[in-house]
């Protein structure tokens, strides 16, 4: 199935005369079914349809910039260890469903009919998935839904993920959730990553029962295990890798929340689908809703955005001045 293009009502067809196909449905790990997207200059991304997951996202260079775990278990119904898992519509154990909740372990279908999105996608190489309950889903959450995620990638190889979820309930009922694109972006050295732009702000320590903090750095380095909820975030958060001289920029919309987590030897050893040592190498800066749950009554649509970018950045005094990166274009 390798080449093989998808309905072209789901996909946008970008292309250059003699480049390689902006949009290739073919066969990934244990032969689940991805798509990758391409641009002309080089950037790729690749989406499985097991979970609606982003598992590769690479710059012109071919420099991978997500992280997926060496043992990563691509067999269902284990959701993939790393790339960008979706968590709907639980985040973590905060409720009756299992971690993270299910979209992240069910096959998504391509839609070939999406609504109308107001985002234009004429340059882009895009593919829109679409995920609905099934019966054994309607059991553990009653509730009718579409979730429609886009994954595109822009000409200059940034990475945008838009999620919309819409109450479908014919019953007259509305539903809750909470939301997160568990982001894991591979960085050289742990130990040689800051984080801007979450100053100040308030918190919930997963470490200590949720208890509530302030942060109080100028910046957030890592030392030890940390799985933080930071609330009320600003739309633009960056990830600065020192030794790479490379900083993620994260922009969002829709998604209040960002969720710190890296963890540590210990819990790394204790996880069968991850390596001793790649704690190292990885940190989920995630773009999250989760303080203050999504409440939909039927027929009304919720949206939640992600772009990624990966910039080249030089460093004074070690460090990059934070307010460029924050507030610069």
């Amino acid at each position: 199935m390798s080449g093989e293009k998808l309905p072209p009502q789901g996909v946008a067809a970008a292309n250059t005369s003699g480049s390689a196909s902006a949009v290739e449905f073919c066969k990934g790990v244990n032969g689940l079914e991805k798509v990758v997207l391409r641009e002309p200059r080089g950037t790729s991304a690749e989406v499985y349809l097991y979970g609606g997951h982003v598992t590769s996202w690479k710059n012109d260079h071919g420099e991978e910039l997500l992280f997926v775990s060496s043992k990563a278990i691509f067999k269902p119904p284990k959701a993939i260890r790393g790339g960008i898992p979706i968590c709907f519509p639980q985040f973590g154990g905060l409720g009756s469903l299992e971690q993270h909740g299910f979209a992240r372990n069910r096959f998504w279908i391509v839609d070939t009919d999406p609504p109308p999105f107001p985002v234009p996608t004429s340059s882009r190489a895009y593919v829109d998935l679409l995920l609905k309950p099934s019966e054994e889903d309607l059991k553990i959450w009653p509730h009718s839904y579409e979730f429609r995620l886009r994954v595109a990638l822009s000409p200059g190889g940034d990475l945008m993920l838009t999620s919309r979820i819409r109450n479908t309930n014919t019953d007259g009922k509305a539903f809750s959730f909470t939301f997160a694109y568990h982001t894991y972006f591979s960085v050289s050295d742990i130990s040689e990553v800051r984080v801007e732009g979450l100053e100040t702000l308030d918190y919930l320590d997963n470490l200590q029962n949720r208890e509530r903090f302030t942060e109080q750095g100028d910046a957030i380095t890592f030392e030890s295990e940390v799985d933080k909820i930071y609330l009320s975030t600003p739309t633009k958060i960056a990830i600065l890798d020192h030794e790479k001289k490379r900083t993620f920029v994260m922009r969002k919309e829709g998604l209040p929340d960002a969720v710190v987590w890296n963890p540590w030897d210990k819990k790394a050893k204790a996880m069968a689908d991850f390596g001793d040592d790649e704690y190292k190498h990885m940190l989920c800066v995630e773009a999250a809703a989760i303080e203050k749950s999504i409440t939909l009554k039927p027929g009304e649509e919720w949206k939640g955005r992600q772009e990624l970018s990966a910039v080249p950045s030089s460093y004074c005094s070690g460090q990059l001045d934070p307010h460029k990166v924050l507030q610069g274009s």
